[in-house]
């Protein structure tokens, strides 16, 4: 049978190639304005986003996208800013501030496209009076290690923010449409970057809860802000957003079914689990182990050779200082403990090419992981304790390195049963 780690990322690179933005893009280009029209944007591919944008619109216009460091690309006339993330920095402030001030003097006869996708909560730090960037900075800290899914996290953010929870879009008079490329199980557009231009009906009494629920340590001045009127964000059916829209181009649904086609042109049947799954990744792990233990020894719930596919966003929750990997690496490790012994690979990826804030999109797994791992004297269950999947997967070289993919429709993992 062909080489089973060339098939798997061959499956990767279909996905991610289904979630290039051009096609999307093309599909939902609004109509022309009698006036200007603006771009703004943010996201770990939208840089890509407005490179498409450009191609597509054949008419002037002008505007200011950010993006992570690293994950730029040439444009004509739209501009791109590089910041942090997962960790916002002063760049993300000064860009929050760009995208305002490009669309604060525009008229109902003005064109705004919002080129919204994950990793924007990050990029775009708009800090409400009596916040620091230190606080904002302390606060995802908290957001990442917690656990939370990432639509918790988001509700959260959004009010602790002056841009997000449809903020942006409610700080201009002209048309505002949001295309999007979702990165959030289930697709909630609201949820993409925390909405900076698209609102929805959490309140901060939601987000206070999402505080206690998940004992969230937040600095002083956030919780004040939580605990105050100033918190609250423009509800969906605010007035203001009546002549706007917004559009879903890319998602984990559409990369996964390119993903299954490729695998049944080249014979092997594919199944997909669910493109929504959350929870921690270690436990996410347990079950997709379990299903692929049943395939590989009674051929139950499918016949071999088949692929599983999911995507969705898991979480980790740290247990220790001092660990490096994401969460498909932790995934992966996972998984590899719970396949040890068994003819079953896997690849667990980010589709944006960067698993957490390492240089890796994700990690290998097989039957042999566990038995190569301590033939170098690693102990994979203290290194998963520990947080430190890359360290593990780099010692043995099963480090999946893609480089920035130019879109994210979040985790990609395909296991092959032979």
């Amino acid at each position: 049978m062909f080489e089973p780690r060339a098939f798997l990322a061959s499956l990767f690179d279909a996905a991610v190639r289904a979630a290039e933005p051009l096609e999307g893009i093309r599909a939902y280009l609004p109509e022309k304005p009698k006036g200007r029209t603006v771009v703004i944007g943010a996201g770990k591919g939208a840089a890509q986003m407005a490179e498409a944008l450009e191609a597509l619109w054949d008419e002037p216009l002008t505007g200011v996208v950010v993006t992570r460091y690293g994950f730029g690309c040439e444009t004509k006339n739209i501009e791109v800013i590089e910041a942090a993330h997962p960790v916002p920095d002063a760049s993300g402030l000064a860009a929050a501030k760009r995208l305002f001030d490009a669309i604060s003097d525009l008229t109902p006869d003005d064109l705004v496209i919002a080129l919204i996708c994950g990793g924007g909560s990050a990029l775009l730090p708009a800090l409400p009076d009596g916040l620091t960037l230190e606080d904002d900075i302390a606060v995802n800290k908290a957001l990442l290690a917690s656990g939370a899914p990432i639509s918790a996290m988001n509700v959260v953010r959004k009010h602790l923010s002056t841009i997000k929870g449809g903020r942006l879009a409610a700080a201009t008079r002209a048309r505002v449409v949001t295309l999007i490329v979702s990165d959030i199980p289930g697709d909630n557009p609201a949820h993409v970057a925390s909405g900076p231009t698209v609102p929805d009906d959490s309140t901060r009494h939601d987000a206070l809860a999402i505080v206690r629920q998940y004992k969230l340590d937040l600095p002083p001045a956030a919780l004040d802000h939580l605990h105050s009127k100033n918190a609250d964000a423009p509800l969906a059916d605010d007035p203001i957003f009546a002549n706007h829209s917004h559009h879903v181009i890319a998602s984990a649904e559409v990369s996964l079914e390119a993903a299954a086609a490729l695998a049944r042109s080249e014979g092997i049947e594919a199944a997909i689990l669910s493109d929504a799954m959350e929870g921690e990744a270690r436990e996410v792990a347990l079950v997709h182990a379990a299903i692929a233990r049943q395939i590989a020894t009674r051929d139950q719930p499918f016949n071999k050779p088949v692929v599983i596919l999911s995507g969705g966003e898991t979480t980790v929750t740290l247990r220790t200082k001092g660990g490096r990997g994401g969460r498909n690496g932790e995934f992966a490790l996972a998984m590899a403990l719970a396949i040890d012994g068994h003819d079953i690979h896997v690849l667990a990826a980010d589709t944006d090419g960067v698993d957490g804030s390492e240089s890796n999109a994700g990690a290998f797994c097989d039957g042999t992981t566990v038995r190569r791992l301590r033939a170098v004297n690693l102990d994979p269950k203290k290194l998963l304790d520990g947080n430190d999947s890359y360290s593990a997967f780099d010692t043995i070289d099963d480090l999946f390195v893609t480089g920035p993919s130019g879109t994210n429709v979040n985790d990609f993992r395909v296991i092959l049963i032979r």
